[in-house]
């Protein structure tokens, strides 16, 4: 978890780099230089993202969409990449494998030099071939599941913090809060799985004791099974793994039946919708485990007013890591000098060390996740999520 002093110093970077991007550029002409050997150096760089514009998580879709292109009107606005205009490209991926799949396809064929996309870790999997076989860089900049490593694809870069820190961010949490019996519940996918299940091997070397663990199945509207079975455990914590829709039901359900413990949601979860569908009232102190936000990140506000006057909404969660993912791309370009070429472009995004992003000094570890950054947890009040302090 960041502490008080580091997200201070961190939110102060982001914000004058912010301020100073949309004034020169971020500094991605100047130095670089173009490889004037065939097409790579010509053209457009061809942004790709895939975010889910449709199905239940379809609120997040603008938001990684919008903070794309914030980055790419600045990145442009200041004469682009040795004067090569980035162009970004969005297809849906829906939360659901095979639309994620087509819709990679669609990227492929479209030419894409980067991918910035990939929301839903178990949409998000099947990417990771058909962009690798095309030779593509993966820069994610919300799925965060171990799965997306386990193959160790040369492509893929995590721009979030991975459900390996989520689940110890939470297990930290829950065991400062005095837990004595802790229910966790998950919906049986890739990157909710891998959280419950880190979390509960956290826990117990911990010697917290994990009272109830369970899957359910995502878009029922009622999940009565599943409090009967958080209750009859006398359960003092809840912590939830999956995405909004189906926690705010479960919130409002658990409410419902008389829980009157603490109850918490992974970064999937975090979103107004969340409140909306749990009842204001109901969901009042939910604590969630997330990466930072332009709302939580001291200084953040010059940045949100910017996104608002150009898209006429507030950021919302990944809004900044797609901004970053779209700049990492751009700094990649401008230090492979000009060249838009997988292999490039790897050795390029493997060498860039203190570059800043909203989570601190870019710097990708061996396995390409965050060196720096991480989880904090912030806390329900009143429509939105807050940090918790």
């Amino acid at each position: 978890m960041s502490t008080p002093h580091r997200r201070a110093a961190v939110g102060a970077a982001a914000l004058s780099l912010a301020l100073a991007l949309g004034a020169c550029g971020g500094g991605l002409k100047e130095g670089s230089s173009s490889n004037d050997s065939g097409e790579d150096a010509k053209g457009d760089i061809k942004l790709g993202m895939l975010t889910p514009l449709s199905g239940s998580s379809a609120a997040i879709g603008p938001y990684m969409k919008n903070g794309a292109q914030l980055a790419v009107d600045e990145i442009n606005a200041a004469g682009g990449v040795d004067g090569r205009k980035l162009a970004l490209t969005v297809e849906d991926e829906a939360c659901d494998p095979k639309t994620a799949a087509a819709g990679a396809a669609k990227l492929v064929t479209a030419g894409i030099n980067v991918s910035v996309g990939g929301y839903c870790s178990s949409a998000t999997l099947p990417t990771l071939s058909i962009f690798g076989k095309a030779d593509i860089p993966m820069l994610i900049p919300a799925a965060n599941s171990a799965d997306l490593l386990k193959s160790k694809l040369k492509n893929v870069f995590l721009v979030n913090g991975t459900g390996i820190q989520q689940s110890q961010a939470a297990s930290d949490f829950i065991k400062s809060k005095g837990s004595k019996a802790v229910a966790l519940l998950d919906d049986n996918t890739s990157y909710s799985k891998d959280i419950t299940t880190r979390t509960a091997d956290n826990l117990k070397n911990a010697g917290v004791a994990v009272a109830n663990k369970q899957s359910v199945t995502a878009g029922e509207s009622d999940y009565s099974g599943a409090v009967t079975a958080v209750m009859r455990a006398k359960a003092d914590f809840v912590y939830w793994t999956g995405y909004y829709q189906e926690g705010g039901l479960l919130i409002k359900q658990l409410r419902s039946a008389g829980y009157k413990g603490d109850i918490m949601v992974a970064d999937g979860a975090v979103d107004k919708k969340l409140v909306e569908i749990a009842g204001q009232a109901n969901a009042q102190g939910t604590y969630a485990t997330m990466t930072q936000t332009p709302a939580t990140i001291p200084g953040g506000d010059a940045w949100i007013a910017k996104y608002k006057k150009a898209f006429g909404s507030d950021p919302g969660p990944y809004s900044p890591q797609a901004y970053d993912a779209v700049r990492i791309a751009a700094e990649a370009v401008k230090e492979a000098k000009g060249s838009t070429k997988g292999e490039d472009l790897i050795t390029a995004l493997e060498g860039i060390d203190g570059f800043q992003i909203f989570s601190g000094k870019l710097k990708f570890t061996p396995e390409h996740t965050l060196s720096e950054g991480g989880f904090d947890i912030l806390v329900v009040k009143g429509d939105d999520f807050a940090l918790n302090s």
